[in-house]
């Protein structure tokens, strides 16, 4: 009864948008990062991918820098990207915090600008764009919300007499705050310790902040809402979406980080790095780094070779990805590692593996994903890693060949495009249905002309043609044949 009535919650949790008793796609991109479209796997799977080393972005070996460089973001502004980060070289001396920022005409290079707002070390040929409140967690981002005012352009939260400070900027470099004091605070929200990220909502309407809470012991995340972002919800606790060994169910996973099953752990997830999607902002993608206190991996002479602080050497973390929609529950269908630490030593201390606020597109085909390596070692440094576009899970389908239907939708379109790859000897094939299932005339699976290849945006034909104009706006169930291909989104176009 007890799980019954679990489930029963979390699918209220779940809902979404339907329009007379279907999902309304529109002509929005989906990717099949969770179970929103998915009704029934037969033969194939959701498969995890992992993002693949590509370059040392930055080194973080400025004086101003150091060892305890954290909390990054990144953004893609127009045909520049921009990245802020805190400078800390000594973490007993927290007063010598600054934040720091880097350009990019491609998300690969990076440079520092030379901006002389601050003299730092008796210079002022330095990067740093704020010091003082803010800066130990000042994480800002590109505000969309139609007809923002041009002085805040760029919005940031930092931190400020335990709370956190709301900051404005035209330009990106030049900050003051919009508020004097704290506008979401330890005593309505959570412990501020760490990165707390915030943006824009498109599909919301409103602004939305994702920071830590400790509850019970335990790194979890929470969030709240603004309309102005200045004025804040009280903070709202997020569940958590499962799945249970040995069960095709999905259960709630409490706010305390514990399901109701020994099956799985109470896990720290210490920063979450919450950010839409840039080409599904409906969809919010998190990369929470999973913080493994006393899980000690290097002995004494190990830790002492990569030159690792003395308090930073007995604690591992690595990332996990997990997506959620709005103000539902995060879907973490899997909670094995998206990023590992891998065989370097440098990489098996505490706080290391952490990811940047941030995805942004480097290529037609890619996207880059950063987090850093070494931390509190003086090889601190951010890597660069790169994944396939919308790559984050695939519905996989192996040689043998298996299906994947969809729950009913309506869509608006004329054209259906997938981003697929496959095998030389793998294919893919698509058909419509009706709402109750069967085959719609000219759209089956024998009318439907196999797709062989790798593309990003590959356009399904059928006997007669891509057109379908004449099902636009119809209540529509599809099924995919997969064989030996992965499958990673799909949209509708005019």
């Amino acid at each position: 009864m007890i799980r019954a009535y679990l489930l029963l919650f979390v699918l209220v949790l779940n809902s979404v948008p339907v329009f007379g008793g279907e999902i309304d796609l529109g002509s929005r991109r989906e990717l099949f990062v969770d179970d929103f479209l998915i009704e029934t796997l037969d033969g194939t799977e959701l498969r995890l991918h992992s993002p693949q080393p590509a370059n040392v972005a930055l080194p973080l070996d400025r004086p101003w820098e150091g060892l305890f460089c954290g909390y990054f973001t990144i953004f893609q502004d127009g045909d520049r990207y921009r990245m802020y980060y805190r400078g800390l070289p000594d973490v007993d001396h927290e007063d010598s915090q600054v934040t720091c920022t880097a350009e990019s005409a491609d998300g690969i290079h990076w440079e520092r600008p030379n901006l002389g707002l601050f003299e730092i070390n008796g210079t002022r040929e330095n990067n740093v764009i704020l010091r003082g409140d803010g800066t130990h967690n000042f994480a800002p981002f590109l505000d969309t919300r139609p007809n923002v005012p041009k002085e805040q352009k760029y919005k940031a939260l930092g931190s400020m007499d335990g709370g956190l400070a709301a900051f404005g900027s035209a330009d990106g470099i030049h900050w003051k705050k919009l508020h004097d004091k704290p506008v979401l605070t330890p005593e309505r929200h959570g412990e501020f310790d760490s990165q707390n990220v915030s943006f824009w909502s498109e599909t919301e309407g409103c602004y939305v902040c994702y920071f830590r809470k400790f509850a019970d012991g335990v790194r979890s995340i929470r969030r709240a809402t603004s309309d102005d972002f200045i004025q804040w919800s009280d903070a709202q606790p997020l569940s958590y979406r499962v799945p249970l060994a040995h069960e095709n169910e999905y259960f709630m996973r409490l706010p305390n980080g514990t399901i109701p099953s020994a099956t799985m752990p109470a896990e720290h997830l210490y920063t979450n790095q919450t950010h839409p999607y840039f080409r599904a902002p409906h969809i919010y993608i998190a990369f929470p780094m999973r913080f493994m206190p006393q899980r000690q991996v290097l002995d004494k002479n190990q830790a002492g070779a990569t030159g690792v602080h003395a308090n930073y050497g007995s604690d591992a973390a690595d990332g996990v990805f997990m997506s959620i929609r709005g103000n539902s529950s995060w879907y973490t269908r899997f909670m094995e590692g998206f990023f590992r630490p891998g065989p370097d030593p440098g990489n098996w201390v505490s706080r290391t593996n952490m990811a940047a606020r941030g995805v942004v597109p480097t290529g037609e085909t890619e996207m880059s994903i950063y987090y850093s390596q070494h931390y509190a070692q003086p090889s601190h440094h951010l890597l660069r890693c790169t994944l396939r576009t919308d790559g984050f899970i695939s519905v996989n389908g192996p040689y043998s060949g298996g299906f994947m239907t969809t729950k009913p939708f309506r869509f608006a379109g004329n054209r259906l495009v997938m981003n697929y790859s496959a095998s030389a000897a793998g294919m893919m094939q698509v058909e419509l249905q009706d709402r109750e299932g069967h085959p719609i005339a000219g759209y089956s699976m024998a009318d439907c002309v196999p797709l062989f290849g790798d593309t990003i945006e590959g356009t399904i034909a059928w006997k007669g043609g891509p057109d379908l104009s004449q099902l636009s706006g119809q209540t529509v169930r599809m099924k995919v044949y997969l064989k030996d291909a992965d499958l990673y989104s799909m949209r509708f176009v005019p």
